[in-house]
Formats: C-alpha cells, structure tokens, sequence
C-alpha cells in the first residue's frame, strides 16, 4: 500500500519531487512521473511578464468575494537571500539582512496589504536599497493596480519615517501613520515621564486562547503642530525586552571595537582612511548603540579612541518600553491611532507565511526574470491561503494556514492492491474517509470531501502473454 497526502508541506527544493508527493495528479488525472524541472522553469518564465494583470485579476475577484476595506494600505519591507554568487542578477547585492545572512546577497521585497491582509501589489528591489527610497516607488505601483483614493491612509514603519517621505504621502493627497525614529522619541522623555493622560488599550485575548495574557499598553495623545499628532505609546512588559536587545547589541560592539583597537595597535590597519572607512562600517553595523559611543582615530598615538556618551545612555534607558507613533489625521483617539498602525504585524505576518511554509527563501535562481518569478509565485499562493483564512473568519472561525494545513495532512490517498489466484493484481486507487475535523474544514470552504473519484486498473500475470 502506498500512501499519498492531499496537502504536503513544502520541505524540498526540487518541485517535481515535491509533486510526486501529493496527491495531485490523482485530482487532475494527471501523471507527473515524467516531470522535470526545466519546463517548470520555462512556465515560470511566462508567468511573470503577466504579472501585472493577474494582480489586478485578483484583487478584483477578491473585492467580489469579501467585503474588503480600501481606506488602508499597509506597507512593509523584507528580504530574501541567495544561495551563491548570483552573478547574472544586477539586483543581488549584500545589504542589511533581514534574515541574519549578511554573508549572502539578497533582495529587498515590498509588499502592500489591506487591513484584511490581502497583498495588493509587490515590487523587487536591489538588495542593498534603504527602505525610505521604496516609498514612492510602491505609491506609483499601488496607483496601478488599485483605484487609491484621495483620503486613504499609509501605514508605515520607521524606517520610512523621513521628512521627505511624509511629504510626498501628502503631496499625494493620502494620510500617514507611522512609528517615529528613535531620535525623535528622546524630545518627548518628559511627557512620557508624566503618567497624567495616558489612558489603557482595552485589548481583548485571542478567541483561540481565552487565557492569553496580552501586555498592557497605555497611550497619550500630544498636538504637536497643527499638521501633525503624536502617539505615545508605553508598555510595561517592553522594558525587558528593550533593555535585553540593547544589552546585546552594546556587547557585540564592544567586543568589534576591541578587534579594530587591537588590528590598529598591531599595525594590520595603518592607513587613516581605512580605518576611518572601518570605523563607519562598524557604527552603520549597531545603529541601535553606536549613538552612545564616538569612535575615532588618534594619528599621533596611532589608537582607536572610543568615547562613551553616558547622557544619551540614561535617556535610552528612561525611554525603555516607549515608541512614538505619528499621523496627519486628526479624527483619530489615541487608541486608534495605536489599532491602526498595530495592523502592520499583518505585513509581518505576510513575509513569516512567504518564508514558512511557502519557501520564499532562499533563492536557488541566478537568473533576474526567474528570481522574480520565484517571489511571484511565492504572493500567488499567499493569496490562496489569505483567501482560505478569511472565508473561515467571515464564519467567525479564527484559525492559521498552519493549523489547517497540519489537520489535513491527516487526509490521505491510498493505494490498494489485490492480487487475485491467476497472478493478475487490481489497483484501487482512492482517498482515505476523512477525518471529522477534516470533514468539517471541507464544509467551511464549501468544497466536497470526495475530490478524488476511485480508479480501478488491472495488471495482467507475468506471463499472460
């Protein structure tokens, strides 16, 4: 007996192996046993230069499913690495890695989400781009795939968090939320300092698990200008988590800066201006803490100085489990201003689904238009299973793809074979009963449990002949 599951989780590279382990071509009566991998790549070649009318494609088939929000537009940034040189994609390039990776070139990708989590559009930038450069870039590609209606809101992370880049969003006639850079942040220790005005996020506990315990968040509003508000938001259960990335990261500087000290006193970097270029490298490599300290290079003893700034440590340390949100709107309370801009995770959780269990990451491709494909066909299934989370939520069913994919892998096909008194065998091929939960997912999306009709094939004996 041989045994296939309807839904497999993707554990290998090669996708004919990966095929051959579902049970596909039972559902479409198609045998794969002669799949290879290069027409696969050759489809993903014709794939791509559709792209921009299979997204608008599905953003309007999505619309017509759900009732789906376009006052929102959350936008956020990932990357993806590469396996090898990548010598042929101009857009590989080594940048701040998302994945930890900094020893492989990489891609930056930006993806915009409505509030419901479905992706709207999707560029592919350079691996080395800053995020603030990605802004406009997006806006232009959102306008293409989507009626952007003046009034909507942009929801972005600190990292765009740029004079130019609020202006252009307003220059566009939309509204911002965004997280404010933490120099900003020291301006108002004051006012964080200062309980009065900051009044509790009722925040209630997941559905899936009604012990949860959420942190405690508290928010106050300030007009700062009158064109712009601040948020500011402060958790209590922040302040360990604050205090321990800081400690980490000031431990690995510090443990950098004894290195370069040490090339430098043992005459392995002797030239000014390389150990200048290392000292930069080495600050844009902890900005987090490198504020704290001042490096430079002393010609007349030839050693590196550092210089710990104690001030601006101790403002750090008071503004531990603080962040500073700010936006252009002003019909927002405080505690929604945080609830919108908290809608960001699920940009967050977008790339976690792309690169677990859908494999964005890492990329085997060398070739630019095949790179992208990849990344596209990656967002292809992801609105597959954000259609399949939402259709269960509109049920008041609060679940993960995770989840599911995991009940129905129970679900299997099977292979059955009798061998009969004249040496023939028939095969019966079919799909195992379901279990009831698995049933009852079938039920919820509104699709039969009977996807494989049974096939019967005889083999004649050996020597029938």
């Amino acid at each position: 007996m041989t045994l296939n599951r309807l839904i497999a989780p993707v554990s290998e590279h090669a996708m004919p192996a990966w095929i051959r382990r579902t049970a596909l071509a039972d559902i479409f009566g198609i045998s794969f046993d002669a799949l290879e991998e290069d027409p696969l790549y050759q489809v993903l070649d014709k794939l791509h230069p559709h792209r921009a009318a299979i997204e608008t494609a599905l953003i309007e088939r999505e619309r017509s499913l759900f009732k789906l929000d376009q006052t929102i537009y959350l936008y956020d940034l990932t990357s993806t690495y590469f396996e090898g040189a990548c010598a042929h994609n101009p857009k590989a390039k080594l940048g701040h890695s998302r994945d930890h990776r900094s020893d492989c070139k990489q891609l930056v990708v930006g993806l915009v989400l409505n509030r419901d989590g479905f992706a709207l559009t999707h560029e592919i930038f350079a691996g080395n781009t800053r995020d603030h450069l990605t802004l406009g870039p997006m806006i232009d590609r959102l306008r293409q795939r989507v009626e952007l209606k003046e009034g909507a809101t942009v929801v972005v992370d600190r990292g765009m968090a740029f004079d130019d880049n609020l202006a252009e969003i307003k220059a566009r006639k939309l509204h911002y939320i965004v997280a404010s850079r933490q120099p900003e942040r020291n301006r108002w220790l004051a006012e964080f300092e200062h309980t009065d005005g900051f009044t509790p996020v009722l925040r209630e506990p997941s559905p899936l698990n009604p012990a949860q315990m959420k942190t405690t968040i508290e928010v106050k509003i300030c007009a700062d200008t009158d064109e712009q508000t601040y948020v500011l938001c402060r958790s209590q259960q922040r302040i360990a988590k604050d205090r321990a990335i800081r400690s980490k990261q000031e431990a690995r500087l510090l443990a950098d800066i004894e290195k370069l000290s040490l090339r430098v006193a043992n005459k392995k970097l002797i030239k000014p201006e390389k150990i200048n270029q290392a000292i930069g490298r080495l600050l844009e490599r902890y900005p987090r803490v490198a504020r704290y300290y001042r490096l430079s290079h002393d010609e007349k003893t030839a050693t590196l100085v550092s210089t710990f700034d104690a001030d601006k440590h101790l403002t750090a340390e008071k503004l531990d489990g603080c962040y500073l949100l700010k936006s252009d709107r002003k019909d927002l309370t405080a505690d929604e201003t945080w609830r919108v801009y908290t809608l960001l995770t699920r940009a967050e959780d977008a790339f976690r689904d792309m690169k677990s269990p859908l494999v964005i990451r890492p990329i085997f491709h060398h070739k630019e238009r095949r790179t992208d494909s990849h990344i596209f066909l990656c967002l292809l299934a992801y609105h597959l299973l954000t259609a399949i989370e939402k259709t269960l939520l509109d049920q008041g069913i609060h679940t993960s793809w995770a989840s599911l994919r995991d009940a129905l892998t129970t679900h299997q096909v099977c292979s059955v074979v009798l061998p009969t008194k004249d040496g023939s065998c028939l095969h019966i091929r079919k799909a195992a009963t379901p279990e009831p939960d698995v049933q009852q997912i079938y039920r919820n999306l509104a699709l039969s449990p009977h996807v494989i009709t049974p096939k019967h094939t005889w083999t004649q004996p050996p020597n029938s002949d």
